[in-house]
């Protein structure tokens, strides 16, 4: 097998979901475009080119609302299943191993194995950091994709407030408006109602060959088994 044939079977997950990432942006990109351009037509004003649109704030508060949600999505689901457990379910650890486990069941500090991380070995500060990095970056990117959601739809509320002549408003009264708020729950709220049914359907129902599903022929009952 070739170099580049076995770097594309062993990388075939992170590459086919940037594939599909980029064939859907740039999906959207075309759509927004026309929806964009429609609404421009219907109010008699000029239409854009797909290289202003994709530079805009109608354009970049459509994105990063929708990645800020997936990344509190999975900010949550990493942190809160440490202590939430769901009895059942491949996505949950057992009811007796909630909470902190270990250094040695962690392997970390005296406890590391030759080939485990380096940060993982020293102790101190940088395992600490280390123990936490996953969370703690997923935190990063929601804040960021947040931060520009909120300029981006404060630039684009504006624009529709001096199309209507009414008075735009500040930053901070963008991101106490209804219109702020409206666009983020409605995000939120449908990503943890994906994470929360997959938790529960997973109990009953079975994906074969599946690591998000338990083996076929696992009781309902066992939990923190992926097949």
């Amino acid at each position: 097998m070739t170099g580049v044939r076995r770097f594309l079977r062993e990388n075939s997950l992170s590459l086919g979901f940037g594939a599909l990432f980029l064939a859907a942006l740039v999906g959207q990109a075309f759509a927004g475009l026309a929806e964009y351009n429609n609404q421009q037509v219907a109010d008699g004003l000029a239409t854009i080119s797909l290289g202003r649109y994709v530079t805009s704030a109608d354009f970049a508060v459509d994105v990063t609302e929708n990645w800020q949600s997936e990344y509190l999505q999975f900010l949550l689901y990493i942190v809160l299943t440490v202590w939430w457990v769901q009895r059942g379910s491949p996505e949950s650890k057992t009811v007796e191993e909630r909470g902190r486990e270990s250094d040695e069941k962690q392997k970390i500090g005296v406890h590391a194995e030759l080939d485990s991380p380096r940060w993982a070995k020293t102790g101190g500060w940088r395992t600490k950091l280390y123990s936490s990095s996953l969370g703690l970056v997923m935190a990063l990117v929601f804040l960021a994709c947040w931060l520009v959601q909120s300029v981006a739809g404060w630039s684009t509320y504006n624009e529709e407030q001096l199309k209507q002549l009414q008075d735009p408003l500040s930053w901070f009264g963008y991101v106490g408006s209804a219109d702020f708020w409206s666009r983020s729950l409605q995000n939120w709220q449908s990503e943890f109602l994906a994470v929360g049914s997959m938790a529960v359907l997973s109990i009953y129902l079975r994906q074969r060959d599946s690591p998000e599903s338990k083996p076929v022929g696992t009781s309902h009952d066992s939990t923190g088994i992926a097949g």
